[in-house]
């Protein structure tokens, strides 16, 4: 099969995040598998205007904040005359809006609806236009059969009248020769972890406060914040006005092999987010030996197993945030016990098995498509 994929970044992009990696392990096995994957994408400094990744063949044009012109633009001037058999959709920002004018077999892709939560990441102009366009993509990609990640998500397109049989869900998943446990070794101080981009929906400043609490209890305890974003600087900031200078590392982005050899070390990690599609970092996690506290939200309440590998606790509560952390921390064996069964979770999470089902699902859109049209 010949695949075009239009996503807004690829997988080398500094802004990557848990759509990019999806899209990365999915359908860099569907290309190893013999079949032609293209990924159109934005381009970003210093980023080659084409490569091939893994077998993905990634064209990368124009900046981000207008790619969502460009799309319908090269669509008719190049990829109509190609003759995909199938185009995807990933379907996240700014809408592309492709069942208005593709024309192939159309399979769209989503992590999670933005919803009002996007008012808390941008300024309210640019959080209007956001929500109002995925209000308008909401009625434009109501007919489109589409992947999600997670029962969450599943019912949000439901909630909105997305039909059900026309959503699947693909889970996210773990490579597994890269996220292992360690060798036991753990850092010689109580260490909390934070893995993921640095965003105002994030909600990182929830673990700065907590941690604060923390330290009242475990002075000695150590936070790491791994990762980097267009938060990072206002998040170092509260950091030193909280009174935790030399308590708290901002690691930035770090590649792969270096993410995980600092997740073995961690005793817990903590993820604050408002909202997640899944929760990719929490099964990373799990997956290197190292429990979760998570905030009770979509994604991240379909990712933790509440009381087994990990604790749930409710968003914006600082002060429980606290408690579970200090908790967790002073327990090794409760600690022992969750990591054993987070590694056990984490392995029934395998990017092949995505990726024969998301074959599974393309064969069945594309014939959908030729019976529909052989009528």
């Amino acid at each position: 099969m010949r695949i075009l994929i239009f996503n807004w970044q690829d997988l080398r992009n500094p802004l990557a995040g848990g759509a990019e990696v999806h899209l990365h392990e999915v359908f860099s096995r569907i290309a190893r598998r013999g079949h032609e994957v293209v990924l159109y994408c934005s381009s970003y400094p210093g980023a080659a205007p084409a490569e091939v990744m893994d077998g993905i063949h990634v064209i990368r044009e124009g900046g981000r904040s207008l790619f969502n012109y460009r799309v319908p633009a090269a669509y008719f001037s190049r990829f109509r005359k190609e003759r995909f058999d199938l185009i995807v959709d990933d379907l996240n920002k700014i809408p592309f809006y492709t069942p208005w004018y593709v024309k192939e077999p159309l399979l769209g892709i989503t992590h999670h609806l933005f919803g009002r939560s996007i008012f808390l990441e941008v300024p309210f102009p640019v959080a209007l236009y956001v929500y109002l366009h995925e209000r308008a993509a909401i009625r434009a990609y109501r007919g489109l059969p589409f992947i999600v990640g997670s029962p969450s998500t599943y019912y949000e397109l439901l909630d909105q009248g997305f039909p059900k049989g026309s959503i699947h869900v693909v889970n996210y998943c773990v490579d597994h020769d890269v996220h292992r446990p360690g060798d036991g070794t753990k850092s010689d101080v109580p260490l909390v972890g934070y893995v993921g981009r640095l965003k105002k929906y994030k909600s990182v400043e929830h673990l700065l406060e907590a941690f604060a609490e923390v330290r009242e209890v475990i002075p000695d305890s150590r936070l790491q914040i791994v990762g980097d974003g267009d938060n990072r600087k206002n998040l170092e900031e509260y950091a030193a006005r909280l009174g935790l200078d030399g308590a708290v590392e901002f690691t930035g982005f770090v590649p792969e092999e270096r993410k995980v050899a600092l997740l073995q070390k961690m005793h817990v990690v903590v993820n604050t987010s408002s909202k997640e599609g899944w929760g990719l970092t929490v099964v990373e996690a799990n997956a290197c030996g190292v429990p979760v506290i998570a905030s009770d939200v979509p994604g991240l309440r379909d990712s933790v197993v509440e009381g087994k590998t990990g604790i749930l606790y409710p968003y914006g509560n600082t002060h429980d945030l606290a408690e579970k952390i200090v908790a967790l921390l002073k327990n090794e064996s409760r600690r022992q016990e969750l990591a054993a069964e987070a590694v056990r979770y984490a392995r029934t999470f395998d990017w092949e098995v995505a990726a024969d089902r998301t074959i599974q699902i393309i064969e069945t859109v594309i014939a959908s498509h030729r019976g529909h049209h052989s009528r």
